[in-house]
């Protein structure tokens, strides 16, 4: 804000924002203002003048001389030390004490720039302290400042002062030669630059005499550039003049003789008896001109019936001497043949070149109009003016040889754009795991976020839909392919001579015999249909099967369009044909210097001409399932066209296509396997830790992880079967099954994805351990650290407990919704049964819920485990005798309190792992207990019930969560107890039950608040009951390894 205030400050050079009076610079600035010019007139036109005068005016020099130092002597901002001892002196000032933004006008005072400049003031505050050496060098470095700029100066002066000189004179000659016409300027009386000393010389006299009384015959006043002698052309009028006269006399007698009207009447006559020869001419050419083609071709009959009239007429004169009329009609008659005959023959070329050009038109979308139709207009006018050569086998070759040089030229160019594109993409950086997780996890966000999925870089989408046009250019029916079947069939209408039906047969009958097509050209018209499609299947085939091209020289010779072409709007070929894409400077390259090929990394796609490099396999599976149903639609259609279905032997194009489909089918399985793989390596980097909005005890991994393999399932499924592939009813079946080799490593390739990314889940939620990710988790538990959706509780994402638990909550999900689910898609989709792997799976995930589980409890289990050692073996455990214990002992709290912890950490993360957690630490607990009681030899009947309350305590204080197994631990705590007193002590127990009874009641009547997350909860939890018996067995074995 405060540049602004000085930037207005300065244009309208005003001392403050808020001025308090007029200042005394505007008054000087007015005084000059108002004064009145020579005719007594006042300058003065604006109210506003003193601000208009900072923008029109800038009359600085006016103020500056003066010395008063007014607004409008500002220059500059700021500027470097003219002594060379700063760069900026208002920051040297600033720093001295003295700020200077806001005060412009004491800032101009320092600045050397500024007409205000006070040399003492700068010395003084700039160079306070210098000493004499310094003051020296600060003039040194002034001295050679002025010495350079005025050496500039001066060479730029005598650089170019002939120039100046000859500039000067040339100027001076031509001003000489427009304003006095030629004549010596000592000549002229006066102009308005002469010296007043000179008109008084003058006398005057001269000062107003007519310009104009000089010589006309002055050849110079002749070529003056002025008005009065028409700019020059004055001079050669005369002479035209005569000219135009003397011809007048010449050739008027000559043009009105009466001798010949007698002559001419008898023409007359003649010409009017035969008007219609006369007239044919005027009409066949009218006719051309409108394009009215009906009344071209009555015409030119007329003008043939007229003609071989004529010539039987000088038949039946058998070389005598015709008579006038007769005369006129043949020599009419000849003449009208002649000219008609040429201009015909002129527009049968034009009709030629435009049936040749009509090849070059693509199939016709819905405002092409009449072009499907033009090239039957096109053969029907050829034939009715009668042609030699048949126009229907003309149209037929130049429509086959367009199609197959289109083929070509789209093929091998949009090929070699793909692979510049795909080298330069090659030749970037490699995206890391995260990156690559961003985009993965684009498809699950899709859901949740309501955004339209991101599934890959902008690049790597790009190259795809680069892929994906080029392939409807060849094969879709709206491109290459579309036009071979247009092609065909209207070739077949011909061969079977439908289409000939409705042309016309000629003057006489004469295009009968173009009607027909040979058995030759039959033939050559089905082997020429064959060959496009064998091109087509040549380059589709190259491009899936085959490495990626060598050769981009290509593009270094630009594709010139033809010119009878139409537009791209109306083409099947896509922009990289017109002559706008080829100007695509991405495709512009030195020719010594092109692209080199991809890197040699080691990575599957750098063999494969189809692959982007660095795309992964979500964009992969959803435009490769396009490109092979294009593959198999436009391969199931040209088996439709007669020739290829009924060519029959080995190797023919049925067997042809057959191959394409199922190499391309091949390839593109390889290569989104390899994909595949690699995403389930990096599908670890989509955990976020963020929970779910739909299911709360679970994080978006299980939705995310579910989203990935399901469109992988979804898109290999369509790659396999082809399912997207359009046939025509009746067409032959090319789309063959998929061979067991692809199906079984589809197969093997799930399975794999899964160990991976369930691997990948397990280090996420371990990989805090590893010293070389301190910082990235570091760093992830900064940005992950949120509020669950749920409202209960906020995540600490850095915790690594927490991650497990998470996981282990994700885990579940896996196991009990997620990869049934997607073993079920898969058996629907390829029509197998996972009975093996789904057996493998459900094991694997149990090790490893297992292990992870076993990994969050060992650190539980180890404390409760010292805490029930130590207190067991505290000698004050045993009370004194004859003292009847009153309460649990420390260690029993202390443990109790370790699973209150357990049990706020496990509600908080996983509220629906909080069962099999406390159950299983229950258990683990009564397991410690029995052991610890075993290390003691006998016990007393005081330790005997002291030993029975704290087991009591604990059993009842966590029985919502007691299980078989803890309650088998208890009864063999009491059986080892029961083992290790005599006889006498368990009949005194027996007796000091019901009091032990009353003070366990106490103590649970006196914790019940401090344990009261123990409780059930008021609501039924019957689901919850039976989580816990189903995870039991899972975590036994486990629990029993980590004890022991």
């Amino acid at each position: 804000m405060a540049d602004f205030e000085r930037t207005v400050l300065e244009f309208y050079q005003l001392p403050s924002s808020y001025p308090s009076e007029w200042p005394a610079e505007k008054d000087a600035e007015d005084a000059v203002t108002d004064e009145t010019d020579a005719w007594g007139n006042n300058k003065r036109t604006s109210r506003y003048q003193a601000l208009e005068s900072a923008v029109n005016e800038r009359r600085s020099f006016l103020n500056g001389a003066d010395g008063k130092g007014g607004m409008n002597n500002l220059v500059q901002r700021d500027e470097a030390d003219p002594l060379g001892s700063s760069d900026s002196v208002v920051r040297s000032l600033k720093n001295l004490g003295l700020p200077m933004q806001d005060d412009v006008r004491l800032r101009n005072r320092f600045l050397l720039s500024s007409t205000t400049f006070s040399p003492a003031l700068f010395l003084s505050q700039m160079h306070s302290d210098a000493d004499t050496e310094s003051l020296l060098q600060g003039l040194d470095a002034l001295s050679a400042s002025i010495d350079q700029k005025s050496a500039s100066l001066k060479v730029l002066v005598e650089s170019n002062f002939e120039r100046f000189v000859k500039a000067k004179a040339t100027i001076d000659n031509v001003y000489k030669e427009m304003k006095y016409r030629g004549e010596d300027p000592q000549t002229k009386s006066h102009s308005r630059h002469a010296s007043r000393s000179s008109f008084r010389n003058s006398g005057g006299k001269l000062a107003f005499s007519n310009q104009l009384a000089f010589p006309v015959s002055d050849n110079r006043k002749k070529n003056a550039l002025t008005k009065e002698s028409e700019y020059g052309v004055l001079g050669i009028k005369a002479p035209l003049l005569d000219v135009s006269a003397k011809a007048e006399e010449v050739w008027g007698p000559a043009l009105g003789g009466r001798e010949k009207e007698e002559h001419l009447k008898v023409v007359s006559n003649h010409l009017s008896k035969f008007r219609d020869y006369v007239d044919l001419s005027g009409t066949i050419s009218d006719s051309i001109k409108r394009k009215d083609y009906e009344s071209l071709v009555e015409g030119y009959n007329r003008a043939r019936t007229f003609a071989d009239q004529a010539r039987h007429l000088g038949k039946q004169l058998k070389g005598a001497t015709p008579d006038d009329t007769q005369l006129y009609q043949i020599l009419l008659a000849a003449r009208m043949w002649h000219d008609v005959n040429r201009q015909v023959e002129a527009f049968k070329t034009e009709i030629w070149k435009k049936l040749s050009s009509s090849s070059a038109h693509s199939k016709p979308n819905a405002a092409a109009g009449r072009v499907q139709d033009q090239h039957v207009e096109l053969i029907s006018l050829l034939l009715e003016l009668g042609v030699k050569e048949s126009p229907i086998w003309v149209w037929l070759i130049s429509r086959y040889d367009h199609l197959k040089s289109k083929i070509q030229v789209t093929g091998d160019r949009q090929k070699t754009e793909i692979e510049v594109l795909r080298r330069r993409l090659a030749a970037s950086e490699k995206p890391t795991p995260k990156q690559a997780g961003v985009y993965l996890n684009g498809l699950g966000r899709q859901t949740i976020d309501r955004k339209p999925p991101v599934n890959d870089s902008v690049e790597v989408i790009e190259l795809w839909e680069k892929m994906y046009k080029f392939l409807s250019n060849l094969i879709s029916s709206q491109g290459i392919m579309g036009e071979i079947v247009e092609f065909w069939s209207l070739a077949q209408g011909f061969i079977d001579g439908r289409t000939q039906r409705t042309l016309p047969i000629g003057y006489n009958g004469e295009s009968q015999v173009h009607h027909e097509l040979s058995n030759e050209r039959v033939s050559q018209l089905s082997q020429g249909a064959r060959e496009l499609v064998e091109q087509i299947r040549e380059h589709i085939y190259a491009f899936f099967a085959g490495l990626p091209p060598e050769d981009i020289s290509i593009l270094l010779s630009p594709l010139t369009p033809n010119p009878g072409s139409p537009g791209p709007n109306n083409s099947g070929v896509s922009g990289s044909l017109t002559p706008t894409a080829l100007r695509d400077p991405r495709f512009n390259f030195d020719p010594s210097n092109p692209p080199p090929p991809s890197p040699s990394r080691g990575e599957p796609w750098e063999k494969l001409a189809f692959w982007p490099p660095w795309s992964n396999s979500l964009s992969g599976v959803h435009y490769l399932s396009k490109m092979l149903a294009l593959v198999g639609s436009g391969a199931s259609e040209m088996a439709t066209i007669a020739p290829v279905a009924a060519a029959k032997g080995p190797n023919q194009e049925m067997d042809r296509l057959k191959l394409l489909i199922g190499a391309s089918r091949e390839r593109c399985v390889t290569a989104l396997c390899a994909a595949w793989n690699r995403d389930a390596e990096n599908i670890k980097h989509v955990e976020d830790w963020h929970r779910s909005s739909e299911v709360g005890d679970v994080t978006r991994m299980p939705a995310s992880f579910a989203a990935f393999e399901g469109t992988l399932l979804t898109g290999m499924q369509k790659i396999l079967y082809i399912a997207d592939a359009t046939t025509e009813q009746g067409a032959p079946s090319i789309v063959l099954p998929p061979p067991p080799k692809l199906l079984q490593m589809v197969r093997s390739q799930y399975v794999t994805t899964l160990y991976k990314a369930l691997s990948g889940m397990v280090e996420n939620a371990e990989r805090s351990l590893k010293k070389i990710d301190d910082e990235d988790w570091s760093q992830a538990a900064t940005m992950y650290t949120s509020t669950s959706s749920a409202g209960k509780s906020t995540l600490d994402a850095g915790d690594r407990n927490v991650r497990m638990l998470l996981t282990l909550s994700n885990l579940q999900a896996l196991r009990s919704q997620v990869v049934p689910s997607l073993n079920s898609q898969f058996e629907n989709a390829f029509s197998v049964k996972l009975t093996d792997e789904s057996k493998t799976i459900k094991d694997v995930l149990g090790q490893i819920d297992a292990r992870l589980f076993q990994s969050y409890t060992k650190q539980s289990i180890e404390k409760l485990r010292d805490i029930i050692q130590a207190g067991l073996s505290s000698p004050n455990w045993v009370p004194k005798p004859n003292q009847r214990p009153t309460a649990a002992r420390p260690y029993i709290y202390e443990a109790l309190l370790t699973l209150v912890l357990v049990h706020s950490q496990v509600s908080t993360a996983a509220p629906s792992l909080t069962p099999q957690v406390l159950s299983f630490l229950l258990e683990q607990t009564s397991l410690q207990l029995l052991e610890t009681f075993r290390t003691r030899p006998k016990y007393t009947l005081e330790a005997l019930m002291q030993a029975t309350l704290d087991v009591e305590f604990v059993a009842q204080t966590l029985s919502h969560y007691t299980t078989d197994r803890a309650s088998e631990l208890q009864s063999q705590i009491y059986q080892e107890l029961d083992g290790r007193t005599d006889n006498d002590a368990r009949a005194r127990l027996q007796s000091e039950l019901p009091e032990m009874r009353n003070v366990l009641k106490k103590l649970r009547e006196n914790s019940k608040n401090e344990f009261a997350c123990f409780k059930k909860p008021k609501r039924a939890a019957g689901g919850a009951t039976g989580a816990v018996s189903s995870k039991q067995d899972g975590y036994s074995s486990a629990g029993s390894a980590a004890a022991n």
